[in-house]
C-alpha cells in the first residue's frame, strides 16, 4: 500500500479491557469522575494567561510550507521565506533566477553495511524525473471514491462537514489516466521538467485535481533532507540542503517491507517519480481561502513537523510533546519483532532499496543505540552539530518512528492486531489537562462510526495520540466525556459549550492527504467550522484556531530546520493562527513546532510540563534581526503567543507594518503570567 490504511480492520480481535484502576494507579495518576471533573472545568478553564479562552486546533495532512504558501507575498514591508523570496521561482510559476538552489540530485548509496544520510557520490538531473499517477483513481465512482460521481452520494456522506459551495469539489478531480504510470497530465512537459521544484497547476493539472502522494517515512526523510555539517552556511547552520527528494522517492519510495527490490527496477517503479517537487501557485488562484486567511489573519513561515516521516509519529507528538516506544502492553519497554524494526541499509546489489522498512514491515529504532542500522548515522551528525542536541533516546527503548495502528479500538478494547503499537504509558496533555479541570475533547470526523463499524469509517484512528494512550482508554467515562465526532463539534459551538482545548481533525476524504483528498477539500471543511466559530460573537471573540497539517509529506521545501533530537525536526509545514487577537495578515517567523502548541497551551492554562523529558521543556528560541529563522540558543521551540496582539482585538483589517521578526512579545503587559 503506498500509506497505511487509517482505520482498523474488520478482522481485528478485540482483546480485554484492562483493569483501569490497575493501569491508573502503576501510571501515579488520581483523576476527578467526570460529572465533579464538569462541575469544576468551567471555573479553572477560564483562568487564563491571555484572553483566549477557547483554543481549536485543526490538522489536516500532508504538506509543506513551499507546497502551499510557496509563491505567497506579504503585505506591506514584511518578509517571508518561500521559494518565490528566495529567488527560485518567478510569480507565474517559472523557474526563477535563483532555481538552481533547489535543484535536485541522483546519488549513488550502495553500501550494504551503513545508511547513507548524505550520499557523497552524486549528480545533478539533467530534468526530473516523471511525476507518476501512483494510486489516483481513474475515474468518479459512488462505490470506490474519491470522487464520487454523484452530488447526492458526496452530499449524503459529507453533507455535514461541508458547506454546499465545497461539496462539489467531492465529484471533481479524477486522473483520466491508469495508476502507477507517468503522470502524462502534464502533457509536453512530463518528461521534460527542468530540475526544481515545479507549479503542478501550471503545467497541466489544475488545483482541483486528485494528485498522486510523495514518501513519507522517517529515514527517508532525513535522507531527503541530505544534512551534513560540511555543508552549513551562516543562514543554515544545520548543513540540510534539501537536494535528495526526487532520488530518494525513486530508489526506495514507500518502504521495502523487507521484499528482495523488483526485477527491471527504475525511476518509475516505486510510482512516485518526481512528485515532491511539485507545489501550488496563490497567485493563479490556488489555495484560495487559506490564501485570504493568511493574509487576514497569521501565518508563521517556520513553523515544522516535529518529527522525520508521517502521520503517526507526527500526531503522536501533538498529544505527547514526545515519541512512544514499544511496550510489553503493561508499559515496560521491550524488544519489539524482528521484521518490525527498521533497517535502512540497502540491500546487497541495490542503490539504497532499504532492508526492512515499509507500513507492513520495520518502524521501530533503539537509537539509544548508535550500533543499531539507521541510528548511527544520524547520531555522528547531532554530535557534530555546534549547540549538540541531545538524541533523548532512553536506553534499550524501541521508538516508534512511522505509521502503526494505535494499542486501542475505539471502543477501548485492546488493538491485537499485527503493526500496532501495544498500549503506551506515556502521558499526554489530555493528562496535564484533566489534572487541573481544564475542559478538552478530541473531536474526530467518523468517530461514531468508528466504535461501532471501523472499517466502514473515515476516521483517522493513527492521527489521534490520546487513542494510544492507557491512563485515558481504560477509562471509558473519559473516552465518552471527551473523545466525540465533529457532529458533536458543531452542536458544541452553536451552543456554546465548546470546551477550553479541542482537537479537530478532518477525516480521509476531507483532510487533504494527496490522492485520497485533495487541499481544497480541507480548505473547505476549515471553512465550516471557522463560520461556526464567527456565528457565535460570544466564543469567537475568546477562540484562536490553529490551522495546521501533520507533516509535510514528503514533498520539497526550501526553510531551515533545527534538529532538537533524533526524531527531527522535519521540513516546515503551514500554519495560520486565526484570531480576533491574531496580527492582521502577519507573517511570524520564531521557530516552533507541533510542540509549540502544546506550549501554548501550557502558558495560557498555567500547566507544568507534560514530563521531564518531553520537547515542552526546550526553551523559547532567541533568533536575531539580522537572522529571524535561527534560533541562537539552540535546541529551542517557540509557544506562538507572539502570533497574537493580545493588546487589542484586531480582525485582520490593519498592517501596523512591524514584523517583531525575532519573536518579541510587544504589546503583552496587560495581563497575568
Amino acid at each position: 500500500m503506498k500509506r497505511v490504511k487509517k482505520v482498523i480492520d474488520a478482522s481485528v480481535t478485540k482483546g480485554c479491557l484492562l483493569g483501569t484502576g490497575l493501569i491508573l494507579a502503576a501510571a501515579g495518576v488520581v483523576f476527578p469522575s467526570v460529572s465533579e471533573s464538569q462541575s469544576q472545568a468551567t471555573a479553572e478553564s477560564a483562568r487564563t494567561a491571555s484572553p483566549i479562552k477557547h483554543v481549536i486546533v485543526i490538522v489536516g495532512e500532508n504538506r509543506t510550507f513551499d507546497h502551499v504558501f510557496g509563491a505567497y507575498r506579504p503585505r506591506g514591508s514584511q518578509t517571508v521565506s518561500n521559494l518565490l523570496s528566495k529567488g527560485i521561482i518567478t510569480d507565474d510559476g517559472k523557474p526563477g533566477p535563483n532555481f538552481s538552489r533547489a535543484a535536485q540530485y541522483t546519488a549513488v548509496a550502495n553500501d550494504p553495511s551503513r545508511f547513507d544520510l548524505s550520499p557523497g557520490s552524486r549528480q545533478l538531473y539533467p530534468v526530473l524525473p516523471a511525476p507518476n499517477t501512483g494510486f489516483v483513481n481513474t475515474s468518479a465512482s459512488d462505490t470506490s471514491p474519491p470522487p464520487f460521481a454523484t452530488l447526492a452520494m458526496a452530499t449524503a456522506v459529507e453533507g455535514n462537514s461541508l458547506e454546499p459551495q465545497d461539496l462539489v469539489h467531492l465529484t471533481t478531480g479524477a486522473s483520466g489516466l491508469a495508476q502507477q504510470v507517468p503522470d502524462t497530465r502534464f502533457g509536453a512537459n512530463t518528461f521534460n521538467l527542468p530540475n526544481g521544484p515545479y507549479q503542478i497547476s501550471r503545467v497541466g493539472p489544475n488545483y482541483d485535481q486528485y494528485m498522486n502522494s510523495p514518501v513519507h517515512r522517517f529515514y527517508q526523510n532525513w535522507q531527503q533532507a541530505d544534512c551534513n555539517v560540511s555543508h552549513a552556511t551562516p543562514g543554515n547552520p544545520s548543513g540540510c540542503r534539501m537536494d535528495l527528494f526526487a532520488w530518494v522517492e525513486t530508489s526506495v519510495g514507500a518502504g521495502s517491507n523487507g521484499k528482495s527490490q523488483p526485477a527491471g527496477f527504475n525511476d518509475q517503479t516505486t510510482s512516485e517519480g518526481s512528485t515532491a517537487l511539485g507545489y501550488y501557485n496563490v497567485n493563479t488562484g490556488d489555495m484560495p481561502y487559506f490564501t485570504e486567511l493568511a493574509r487576514k489573519y497569521t501565518i508563521s513561515d517556520n513553523y515544522h513537523q516535529p518529527v522525520m516521516g508521517g502521520t503517526g509519529a507526527n500526531s503522536i507528538m501533538i498529544g505527547t510533546a514526545d515519541a512512544l516506544y514499544y511496550t510489553d502492553g503493561h508499559g515496560n519497554a521491550t524488544t519489539p519483532p524482528v521484521n518490525e524494526i527498521e533497517n535502512p541499509f540497502p540491500q546487497p546489489g541495490t542503490n539504497n532499496w532499504y532492508t526492512q522498512d515499509g507500513y507492513s514491515g520495520g518502524t521501530y529504532s533503539n537509537c539509544s543505540d548508535p550500533g543499531q542500522p539507521g541510528v548511527g548515522a544520524i547520531r555522528h551528525y547531532l554530535d557534530t552539530l555546534p549547540y549538540h542536541p541531545k538524541a533523548n533516546c532512553a536506553s534499550n527503548t524501541w521508538y516508534l518512528l512511522n505509521n502503526y495502528n494505535p494499542g486501542y479500538n475505539g471502543d477501548g478494547t485492546v488493538n491485537t492486531a499485527t503493526f500496532t503499537i501495544p498500549p503506551s504509558p506515556v502521558p499526554t496533555i489530555a493528562d496535564s489537562l484533566l489534572a487541573k479541570n481544564i475542559s478538552w475533547k478530541y473531536y474526530g470526523e467518523g468517530w461514531n462510526t468508528f466504535v461501532s463499524h471501523p472499517s466502514t469509517s473515515v476516521y483517522c484512528n493513527i492521527c489521534n495520540p490520546f487513542l494510544y494512550e492507557t491512563a485515558i482508554m481504560t477509562n471509558p467515562a473519559l473516552v465518552k466525556a471527551h473523545m466525540q465526532d465533529t457532529t458533536d463539534l458543531y452542536a458544541d459551538i452553536a451552543n456554546g459549550t465548546l470546551p477550553a482545548v479541542s482537537f479537530v481533525k478532518p477525516g480521509g476524504l476531507l483532510d487533504g492527504h494527496p490522492e485520497s483528498s485533495k487541499f481544497g477539500l480541507y480548505e473547505g471543511f476549515v471553512r465550516k467550522i471557522i463560520d461556526s466559530v464567527q456565528k457565535n460573537p460570544a466564543l469567537w471573540a475568546s477562540t484562536a484556531i490553529f490551522i495546521t497539517t501533520d507533516e509535510g509529506g514528503g514533498y520539497y521545501d526550501s526553510g531551515y530546520i533545527q534538529p532538537v533530537d533524533f526524531f527531527g525536526d522535519g521540513p516546515r509545514i503551514p500554519l495560520i493562527v486565526v484570531s480576533p487577537f491574531s496580527r492582521g495578515g502577519r507573517v511570524v517567523h520564531e521557530y516552533s513546532d507541533h510542540v509549540s502548541i502544546v506550549k501554548f497551551i501550557e502558558r495560557n492554562w498555567s500547566l507544568d510540563p507534560i514530563t521531564r523529558r518531553s520537547r515542552d521543556n526546550l526553551p523559547n528560541p532567541v533568533q536575531l534581526p539580522l537572522d529571524p529563522y535561527v534560533p541562537v540558543n539552540a535546541p529551542a521551540i517557540g509557544d506562538l503567543f507572539n502570533s497574537f496582539r493580545f493588546d487589542r482585538r484586531d480582525d485582520g483589517g490593519s498592517d501596523d507594518g512591524h514584523s517583531d521578526a525575532n519573536g518579541g512579545h510587544g504589546g503583552f503587559g496587560w495581563w497575568p503570567f
